[in-house]
This record gives structure tokens, sequence and C-alpha cells, in this order.
């Protein structure tokens, strides 16, 4: 286990989502303050609290972008890049968890939030987010960010 797959899931087991915990692992390597971060992905686990695409995705999509996201105006190259590297992360995260959709990873349906709290929602978020959370840290760890 890297170190930061142990600092992300440290994070989690702190109370942390999935999203703030795989960004913050990331955070000083791309400029970006903890406090910034935590507050930027506060709102994408449990799939954007309604079950869609994975907390540990989204925050590894901002890294992505933190990485080799653009901002100047007619950049695509740049886009084209970036564009090509979220979707190089979901389809290995998908090939190696099975899908990227919270509900789907857990087993379960939480759209509503009566649903976050029933009992196998909790279960899926104990025994099924860690490994989704080291997943998402390893790929990104693994992919080339080598800029165009």
């Amino acid at each position: 286990m890297t170190s930061r797959e142990e600092k992300a899931l440290k994070l989690f087991s702190d109370g942390y989502n999935c999203a703030q915990s795989v960004l913050r692992a990331f955070c000083g390597e791309c400029g970006l303050g903890a406090d910034t971060a935590l507050k930027l992905a506060s709102g994408f686990g449990g799939g954007m609290r309604c079950g869609e695409i994975c907390g540990a995705v989204s925050g590894a999509v901002i890294v992505i972008g933190l990485k080799c996201g653009y901002s100047a105006k007619g950049d695509f190259k740049q886009k084209g890049f970036c564009n090509v590297k979220a979707f190089e992360f979901i389809e290995k995260f998908r090939d190696e968890n099975g899908s990227a959709l919270c509900r789907d990873l857990l087993g379960t349906d939480i759209r509503c939030p009566e649903h976050l709290n029933k009992p196998e929602a909790r279960e899926g978020f104990a025994a099924v987010c860690p490994k989704m959370v080291a997943s998402a840290v390893r790929i990104l760890e693994s992919m080339d960010f080598e800029c165009v």
C-alpha cells in the first residue's frame, strides 16, 4: 500500500467522504490547499449524495483536472488531453471495480436521503468505500500525466 493510499484511507476512516479523501491525498502536489480541497469535495460523497458517480471517482477526476486541466481560452489541445485522461481513469476504475456508479458498487439504492441511513447503505459505506478510495488512488498513481 502506498503512502497516498494510507493517507486517503486514514482520512476516510476519520469521517471524510470518499471524494474528499482521494482529493486530499493529492492536493499538496497539485497546488491546492487542504481546507479548500476538503470543502470543494464535500458534496461529492455518496455519488453526489444520490448514488450516481462514485465519490472516489469524482475526487480523482478533480485531481486529473488539477494535474492536466486547461484554463486558457481556446486551449483545445490541453482540453482534449484532460478529457482523454479522465476517460482513461474512469475506464480503468470500471474495469477494476465493475462500475463507476455508487449505487452499483454499494449494491443498494441511495437516491433518496432517507436511504442513506438504511443499514445496508451504512454497511456498504464501511465495507465498499475504503476499497474504492484505495482503487482510485492506485489508478491515479499509475497514470502518466506528462502534459502535451
